[in-house]
């Protein structure tokens, strides 16, 4: 898809609360920002101008009364008739500028916010990945979407942290995102991410873009160790560069360009402790592919797109021979205001670099 040929869109976006649209929102709209990231927990802050005449037809305070907006609601947020938002407000925040009108601040979070807020201490016997997610997500009534093929654990334990925490260390080790989408809990591979790329051209629906290839926190390897109970002996795997092979087909991964650049730099996960060989293969292989990932980091903003999203990939062009190509969209920030309009800031992220 080429975002410099999408359809355009209504210059603000459209908002709804508890399902029904509310066009006195919209147009009072001062401010916006909606962020996603692929640890999950999309939250959303938006500014409204609250002084006029309100539907009694009296002067005063708009959105005081709360019959609209108050804790609890669901909020969605649309870029025409795609979604971009959908969650549950949690705090009103009254400003009063000096020799300007009151505004009011509405913040909300997705259905995670539940999992954020409750802590526990338990342990999980011979138990998925996959299967802590679908236990978790019945917990507070969530639909899922889960596939990940990891291997089973003897014991998994979680240690006065809350739900969300908990489900993206394990997102980690499963190498995997974790996002609400369309209501559904989804925890999918990295290399499941949603396809084909969202192309974006510097110049056109790509306004600004920075990203740097970092060697200084890459290794060459990583060393996971362990102890396998059953068969009373010590188990230790490595992880090489052949782990972000497949992700670095197009360029050089920073595994690669480390160890002809530096020699050997090794590292070992100390903090873990699989139970077997599985696991510890697991283990070292999900850490070296995120610590690979880091490799490139970019920044940049672009038009207000839809498909822009946490999760997503997007095919970057105009950038040179080294940078040009496929990233990991790692985070998103789509913000609006009276100066500037609507617009997406977005991170990503890829584990190789391209040849000259």
């Amino acid at each position: 898809m080429d975002a410099d040929r999408s359809a355009v869109i209504s210059a603000r976006p459209a908002f709804e609360v508890d399902g029904q649209a509310n066009a006195a929102l919209a147009s009072g709209l001062l401010h916006l920002a909606v962020s996603e990231s692929i640890e999950g927990l999309a939250a959303c802050e938006a500014e409204f101008g609250n002084w006029g005449v309100n539907p009694q037809g009296q002067l005063g305070h708009l959105w005081f009364d709360r019959r609209v907006l108050d804790f609890g609601k669901s909020l969605k947020i649309k870029l025409g008739s795609d979604v971009v938002f959908e969650g549950l407000i949690s705090a009103l925040e009254g400003r009063f500028p000096p020799l300007a009108p009151p505004t009011v601040v509405v913040r909300a979070e997705d259905k995670l916010q539940a999992l954020r807020m409750t802590r526990r201490t338990r342990s999980f016997e011979s138990v998925s990945d996959a299967d802590l997610v679908r236990r978790i997500a019945n917990d507070y009534g969530l639909q899922v979407d889960v596939s990940l093929n990891g291997p089973t654990w003897p014991l998994v334990v979680q240690a006065n942290e809350s739900d969300l925490a908990f489900l993206r260390r394990r997102a980690r080790v499963a190498d995997a995102d974790l996002q609400i989408v369309d209501g559904k809990l989804v925890v999918q591979p990295r290399a499941s991410r949603r396809t084909p790329a969202l192309r974006l051209t510097q110049g056109g629906a790509l306004r600004r873009f920075k990203v740097t290839a970092d060697l200084a926190h890459q290794r060459t390897s990583l060393t996971c160790s362990g102890w396998d109970v059953a068969g009373k002996q010590a188990v230790t795997v490595e992880a090489t560069s052949s782990a972000v092979a497949s992700e670095a087909r197009s360029g050089d991964s920073g595994p690669q360009l480390l160890q002809s650049a530096f020699g050997d730099r090794k590292d070992v996960a100390a903090h873990r402790v699989p139970f077997d060989d599985t696991g510890a293969r697991a283990e070292a292989e999900s850490l070296l592919r995120l610590q690979s990932r880091r490799f490139l980091r970019g920044q940049g903003e672009a038009e207000a797109l839809a498909a822009l999203r946490a999760g997503s990939t997007v095919d970057l062009d105009g950038l040179g021979p080294l940078f040009d190509g496929v990233y990991g969209v790692t985070h998103t920030l789509l913000r609006f205001d009276g100066e500037r309009g609507l617009r997406t800031e977005f991170g990503v992220e890829r584990a190789w670099l391209g040849r000259p």
